[in-house]
């Protein structure tokens, strides 16, 4: 196979993959650690109106997503990557921060859990991905 097509390909799955795992994490977050009364985890307004109501312990489940998300998808784009490997990795990481950040600013996430999200959960875990890989 073509190697720029490869590496496409492997951007895409890595971007896909690293996706669902984070839907996935989010989607059975309240059922281990519930939210707030009246809060809905699927809907932007509705944590954006209530984010003053989450705890710490409200943090853990969607800093998970974000860590295991860019940690899956990092891996899958390293493994099918033609060469660069650790390079298309972290361009997974840079990804995910992006819309960490975006979603942090469009909900109002308070500066503590954003920045600890933001510094441990992306990049650490994309080149841990890319370690796992082999890249």
């Amino acid at each position: 196979m073509n190697p720029i097509l490869k590496n496409v390909l492997a951007v895409i799955a890595g971007v896909v993959v690293g996706s669902a795992v984070n839907m996935a994490i989010i989607m059975i977050s309240g059922s281990v650690i519930p939210l707030p009364e009246g809060v809905d985890a699927s809907n932007a307004e509705s944590l954006k109106s209530n984010i003053h109501l989450f705890e710490t312990k409200h943090y853990i489940m969607p800093f998970l997503a974000h860590a295991l998300g860019t940690l899956v998808g990092a891996f899958v784009a390293a493994k099918i990557a033609a060469n660069n490997k650790m390079k298309f990795s972290l361009a997974i990481g840079v990804f995910f921060i992006i819309g960490g950040i975006l979603n942090a600013k469009m909900i109002g996430s308070p500066l503590v859990p954003t920045l600890v999200d933001i510094i441990l959960a992306y990049i650490p875990f994309a080149w841990f991905g890319g370690k796992l890989a082999n890249a």
